[in-house]
């Protein structure tokens, strides 16, 4: 993809995963709008995102959930060329002790936040003759956990959502991609970033196989990509 004067969205870009992968966007020169729930944590981002170059950022307060202010967003945006739907969140527990408020929270945020981003998106793109839809899935998305079934839920449905809506986009001009990536060494799901956890993998790694997916030809595309670490502590 000619990634010249190309603008790009980021949902949950403040920070892990997302942030990550907005720095490297703003570092091929992109015009990157990143997402988040907190004004403050999105102020911190675009200072360090600026500073970066030879791109810029900006920022937008927006909770996924609300389709109401990410069609705001969206259309204060008017263009979009990369949707990178990264915003998300893990809640852990058994089925008989996580709260309906909880579940639909993370389906609510991991999936129908997906669905209204891309609704948004897409007749936009098609504006333009194109573009890409990249989702940041798991491999939770294909590998049941006891104490996780909101967030399989979310990633069984993620996956299906992306290849359905490949195949309905593809003669567009618009690629979709889903990124599944295995542990990543971040403060997701009140995990805490450390050096114990060297082995798994750093937001970077999944910020370099987006660049990567950027960089296919137009007559390629890796619809499905997994990423896990490659010395995970044996068992």
């Amino acid at each position: 993809m000619d990634l010249t004067n190309k603008t790009a969205i980021v949902t949950g870009g403040t920070r892990g995963i997302g942030r990550a992968i907005a720095k490297a966007l703003v570092g091929v020169g992109l015009r990157v709008a990143i997402t988040a729930r907190r004004e403050d944590d999105i102020a911190n981002a675009i200072s360090e995102l600026n500073a970066v170059g030879p791109g810029t950022a900006m920022g937008y307060v927006c909770d996924v959930r609300d389709y109401d202010q990410v069609r705001a967003v969206f259309a204060e945006i008017g263009r979009v060329d990369i949707l990178v739907n990264n915003a998300g969140i893990g809640l852990f527990a058994p089925v008989e002790s996580i709260s309906p408020e909880e579940f639909r929270a993370v389906i609510e945020t991991n999936l129908c936040g997906v669905f209204y981003c891309c609704h948004e998106a897409i007749p936009l793109m098609k504006q333009r003759g194109g573009g890409y839809i990249i989702n940041i899935s798991s491999l939770a998305g294909a590998n049941a956990h006891a104490q996780m079934a909101a967030y399989n839920a979310s990633k069984f449905g993620l996956n299906g959502f992306s290849e359905a809506l490949m195949q309905e986009v593809r003669h567009d001009g618009i690629k979709v991609s889903y990124i599944m990536p295995g542990s990543v060494n971040t403060e997701f799901g009140g995990d805490t970033p450390s050096d114990e956890k060297s082995w798994q993998l750093q937001p970077d790694d999944v910020a370099h196989v987006v660049m990567d997916l950027l960089a296919y030809p137009d007559r390629a595309l890796p619809s499905r990509v997994e990423i896990r670490p490659s010395r995970p502590p044996k068992r």
